[in-house]
């Protein structure tokens, strides 16, 4: 079953005393649940070293050990969290459309998870993992001048503050899920807040020393183009473990990513070869990505045609966003969170409408829909949640600094992170 139709569904009952002759609960189906475990061991692995790797090599040589320190420990409180309170806030019952209530420490997880197969734990695993790597994406716009202890601080209250909410509306059964919004794996709920909300910060930290210019290039594109290779890997589980069951939902949701994201990896290289004379590994592991992000909210509702078409758009249109956000707009984000993931993001959920007709091989619309009622719900939820992420984002951001500054100092700025925050370096030479 996909999992937007099984998100809305209430908690699990608790368990209860079997008296005779009442039937037996349904036992777990093995395979749905060892292909949801698997997943979540591929989503981990995205952020876990994946998404490191990737930022790691955009960033210069002097800030390395700084951005994985930042993507291990912001993935480890998130971690935390969602098992104290994240997940009862977005998948706990709750009548009133805008927020989960439920037992907190992942209480009372008895049983399947109703409308599935699986058990609700295994379900509430796979969700952390997606709780992790959201507002990890975000350290990308505020690499070489953000404070450690900033950074964790406001990604542990951003997470319960705007992840939880944004995916109870969609995924947990709230307002936008009873209004006929789609988003198969996090084209809303990961890409859009998580984009939306790094543009935020890069605006209210302002730009690098030197932006922009030759001596913010990535120090090690290899890193880059290694960590990318492991995103695309787990994204596998990312978008086909959303389909909450070993079947042939998860079979083509995982056959339109690899689609979406070969098609804009080389779509990228053949945009460079056009504008800078060369292909590069960088552009590569750029356009892989986001055709990762624009497929994911379209995963497992589309042909794999439409993938195709799909990444194609997603390599040309978020290489004009990256042009317009640093080029023209001259906005450091540094590692181009927003024009990645979040444009990406919006541009694939808003995509969902036409490419869901079944004159198109979609899966076809909801009872009710069609066509322009749900490009308008699409572009209603990309909408509200885009607004929403930036403006709890500026208010938790600014919130925090009154304790906590946000930017390091001129002076550790240019000496970089790796020794003036931890005292370390990324790397020796004799």
């Amino acid at each position: 079953m996909l999992r937007t139709l099984a998100a809305g569904a209430a908690l699990a009952a608790l368990p209860t005393v079997a008296f005779a002759g009442m039937p037996a609960a349904p036992p777990a189906d093995s395979g749905d649940t060892s292909w949801i475990l698997a997943s979540a061991a591929l989503v981990l692995l995205m952020t876990l070293p994946g998404l490191g790797l990737f930022y790691g090599g955009l960033v210069r040589s002097k800030n390395l050990l700084s951005v994985l320190l930042q993507i291990g420990a912001v993935a480890s409180i998130a971690s935390l969290l969602w098992i104290i309170a994240g997940y009862s806030l977005a998948f706990g019952g709750g009548s009133n459309g805008w927020l989960g209530s439920g037992a907190l420490m992942l209480g009372g997880l008895g049983g399947l998870r109703e409308g599935l197969t699986i058990p609700e734990n295994a379900f509430a695993m796979f969700q952390l993992t997606f709780a992790a790597i959201t507002p990890a994406l975000m350290i990308g716009a505020w690499a070489d001048r953000a404070r450690f202890s900033w950074v964790v601080t406001f990604c542990a209250l951003w997470g319960l503050l705007v992840y939880a909410p944004v995916a109870h509306w969609v995924w947990g059964g709230g307002w936008l899920a009873q209004a006929g919004v789609l988003d198969f794996a996090g084209g809303i709920v990961v890409h859009t807040t998580a984009g939306v909300s790094a543009l935020v910060i890069a605006l209210l930290l302002g730009k690098r020393q030197g932006f922009p210019g030759p001596a913010l290039l990535p120090h090690a594109p290899g890193l880059t183009m290694f960590g990318a290779m492991l995103l695309w890997v787990g994204w596998f589980g990312f978008n086909g473990g959303s389909a909450l069951a070993a079947n042939g939902g998860a079979a083509a949701a995982i056959i339109n990513t690899h689609a979406a994201a070969s098609t804009a990896a080389l779509a990228w290289l053949a945009i460079e070869r056009v504008t800078f004379g060369k292909p590069t590994t960088v552009g590569f592991a750029t356009g892989a990505i986001a055709g990762l992000a624009t497929i994911t909210p379209c995963a497992g509702y589309v042909s794999p045609g439409a993938a195709l078409a799909i990444g194609a758009l997603a390599a040309a249109v978020c290489y004009c966003a990256i042009q317009l956000i640093k080029n023209r707009l001259r906005i450091d984000d540094s590692l181009d969170v927003f024009a990645v993931h979040g444009v990406g993001g919006m541009l694939g959920s808003l995509l969902l409408a036409p490419l869901l007709s079944p004159a198109l091989g979609g899966v076809g619309y909801a009872e009710g829909m069609a066509l322009g009622s749900m490009l308008g719900a699409q572009a209603l939820a990309v909408a509200v949640v885009a607004i929403y992420s930036a403006i709890a984002t500026a208010a938790v951001a600014l919130a925090v600094s009154l304790v906590l500054p946000m930017r390091v100092s001129e002076d550790d700025e240019r000496q970089g992170l790796d020794i003036a925050s931890h005292g370390e370096r990324g790397w020796e030479f004799d």
